[in-house]
Parts: structure tokens; sequence; C-alpha cells
């Protein structure tokens, strides 16, 4: 099949890689522009970019260059815009969206299942349609959420679920598809920086949800503190209050206990929890509180209440 592919992180680089090994033409490559990844750095290209060209295939970013090379389909994988009914009108498109829909419909379906608890989530090829992932489904598969499993290995996971599931449903051309039910349907609004602020007045168990989410924070002695690895612990003696610090135990409610794994003080590289216990001695002080001792916690993330 004649193909053209759309998409930009390194969750779209192994449906792409995937296409071209399967023996379909990729006859167009589009993906973002490039950029600077970081501070002081030169632009450089996407991941997509990056493969496509590694793989001799020719990439652009300019989006309707696509309507004039003549494909069968447009295959887009965390592409990252809204692609006009223009463009639609003559280049049909699927998309592979990462949950089972109609759940998490949007930007964000793997954070949003993470911090919902789900126990399993999934990998779908639908119909690229006008609504926000409303297009008939013609694959889907499911894959178990471990409890420990943070955003960033759930993504990888489901890009190689669904690299296969892409191959597997252009073997021999596309079926019908089936329109998503009319209920069960909610949605992964993007993740805020408030979304990823830790609020020690939730269980222990959630407030681990929103470290695996990733870029998950709170406050020590007035000043931002990130927390890039912890689970929730049973212990015989809970420190007093939500967010009081015992060593690398936190207290969350209620009654429930966080331990710190991976920290980083602001300032400071990404450090052993415990090698921070021991050079800031924070016992008997909390997380979240200023240094007039005021409530800096903020309220849980969207969707946890």
């Amino acid at each position: 099949m004649r193909l053209a592919f759309l998409g930009s992180p390194p969750a779209a680089v192994p449906t792409l890689t995937a296409l071209v090994s399967a023996g379909h033409d990729v006859a167009l490559v589009v993906s973002g522009p490039d950029k600077r990844r970081g501070r002081g750095a030169a632009k450089g290209p996407t991941p997509v970019k990056a493969a496509a060209v590694e793989l001799g295939l020719p990439v652009t970013d300019r989006l309707e260059d696509v309507v004039g090379v003549g494909v069968d389909l447009g295959v887009v994988v965390a592409y990252g815009r809204i692609i006009p009914t223009a463009v639609l009108d003559v280049v049909p498109m699927v998309n592979l969206h990462f949950s089972l829909l109609p759940r998490w419909r949007g930007a964000a379906p793997v954070e949003r299942a993470i911090l919902a608890g789900d126990a399993v989530t999934g990998v779908c090829v639908m119909d690229v349609a006008e609504g926000l992932d409303t297009g008939d489904v013609h694959a889907r598969t499911e894959v178990p959420v471990d409890d420990r499993v943070t955003a960033a290995e759930l993504t990888a996971e489901l890009a190689r679920v669904g690299a296969d599931l892409m191959v597997d449903a252009l073997q021999g051309g596309l079926d019908a598809g089936r329109p998503q039910p009319a209920t069960g349907v909610t949605y992964a609004h993007k993740i805020t920086a408030e979304d990823r602020r830790l609020d020690w007045m939730l269980p222990a168990v959630d407030v681990a949800r929103i470290v695996r989410i990733g870029g998950a924070w709170t406050t020590f002695r007035g000043e931002r503190f990130k927390v890039l690895a912890a689970e929730p612990v049973d212990v015989d003696v809970v420190p007093d209050g939500p967010g009081a610090i015992d060593g690398t135990d936190v207290a969350c409610a209620p009654g429930t206990v966080l331990r710190l794994s991976v920290v980083q003080p602001a300032g400071r590289a990404a450090m052993d929890a415990t090698a921070w216990v021991n050079g800031a001695r924070p016992d008997g002080e909390s997380f979240g509180a200023d240094t007039s001792g005021g409530d800096l916690s903020g309220g849980g993330p969207s969707g946890q209440r």
C-alpha cells in the first residue's frame, strides 16, 4: 500500500519502521519542524524525522504536501496537529490511538489511564474524523497496566504493540470499521503543571500515580521539589499530618505513607532519596508548606476527584 506517515515523537517511530519492514511504500513522512531540544542546543529533528532520514524516506514539515503525493492512505501516530477536512477529503487517514476508545479520547490517554487507576488500557486503529478521536475503529488490542508502570514505560509498550496492530490492520486492506459506542466516553485532557503537583491529602496510592506520570512536584522549604520515583508502603507508624516527613517516608491521607526513592531538590540533579535525607535532614518538616507554615499543597490533579 502507498502511504503517507504523520508523526513526531519517539512513540511514533516503531509504527513507521514496522510499516517499512512490512513492505509498504511510504511515499512521504510529515513531522514537526526542527527545534532546539535543550538549553543552548542547536536545532535538531524530531525522532520521526531522524528515523525517516535513516530509512531514506522523503520527509517534510508541511502538512499540505501530503495532498500531492498520490497515496492510498495516511497513517497518523502522535502527530500533534489537527488535520483539516480539506486534507482528509483528499487523503483518508487512520490514527493509532493509545487507549481503548471511547475511553480516554484526547491528548493524554496514557497519563489519564494511570491517574484513574485503570487496570487495562490498549491501542486502537481508528479513522481520523472531524470529531476528537471519534472515528470508526478498525482494530484494537488490550494491554494490562501494572501498578508500578510509569507513563514513559507504558507509552513505549503501547507503541510497540500498536506498531504490530497497525501492520496487521493494513494487511490486505482495512475492514469497514466499527462505530464507537455512545456510552463509556471519557476525555484525556492535556496534563498541566497543576496536574503534576502532589496533593498529600490524597491516599498514597493516588499520590504514587501522580509520580508515575512523570514531572511530579511539591514544595520544600519554599522551593519546588521534584519526586521522580516513589511507592506506597505499609508502616507501623505514620508521620503526623499529610506531607509530614520521616526519613524517606511521607504521610498521605488517610493514614497512608509514600516512600520516596528518587528526588530532585531545587537547583540539584536527581538523587537517591536516602542521600537527600542524609544531607537535608528534613525529619519533622513537611512537604507543601512554605517557610511561614502556609499550605502550598494545592488541589489534586484533574480527574482525581
